[in-house]
């Protein structure tokens, strides 16, 4: 371990945001999902939630695209479910509030909810959106503006441009700070000491998915 590539890692875990998270829901495509994964490690996430509620979509295996994200599957976390509640029963624990990509009378612009707070962000299957089900147990539903003739944009494209949004009105908020190690919170310092492990080889990557798995 180099000093280079030590103080890299102090950089990456110090502008970490334990409290913004993304679900995805009965998303099948894993080029998608690797995409989503390079995003949420660009502005600073390092767990994401995969919920398979259909049963033809379940995996059996989840390689994440493993030509475009092998490097970010050491970074970022991913926690498979196919029980809906045991789901959001983990998310909430990261975030107070839950917010889907939906098109409904009661749906609010993206740039008008406050991502600064504890949020986690939903987005629905390429084809069919949010489940019902799923949209019952959110807290609220939030469109991307569009002013195109096709309002429709990828899974990950959206997922993108919502996580941007994040990342710019925290920046605002102060919330990306460059602490040394010495004052990272208790969470920060644990997630430090897993990426030096992982960078070590102390830890393996899991390919075959069970029921629910960390990366």
């Amino acid at each position: 371990m180099t000093p280079e590539r030590l103080e890299r890692f102090r950089k990456v875990v110090s502008h970490r945001q334990h409290d913004l998270t993304v679900v995805l829901e009965n998303v099948h495509d894993q080029h998608n999902i690797g995409a989503v994964m390079r995003t949420c490690d660009s502005i600073g996430i390092h767990e994401i939630f995969i919920l398979q509620t259909e049963e033809r979509l379940k995996f059996s295996n989840l390689s994440l695209g493993k030509r475009t994200s092998a490097g970010t599957r050491r970074w970022v976390d991913v926690h498979y479910y196919t029980d809906r509640d045991a789901c959001f029963e983990a998310v909430k624990k990261k975030a107070k509030r839950v917010f889907a990509t939906h098109m409904a009378a009661d749906s609010v612009s993206l740039h008008s909810l406050d991502l600064t707070q504890p949020t986690a962000l939903l987005f629905g299957n390429e084809k069919d959106g949010v489940t019902p089900e799923t949209l019952a147990l959110c807290d609220g539903n939030f469109l991307i503006p569009q002013v195109g003739l096709v309002q429709s944009l990828n899974i990950s494209v959206a997922c993108a441009v919502s996580l941007y949004e994040a990342m710019r009105q925290r920046e605002v908020a102060d919330k990306y700070q460059d602490l040394p190690v010495a004052q990272f919170s208790p969470e920060k310092k644990k997630l430090f000491d897993l990426y030096v492990g992982r960078h070590e080889g102390k830890y393996k990557i899991k390919s075959v998915m069970p029921k629910e798995f960390d990366l």
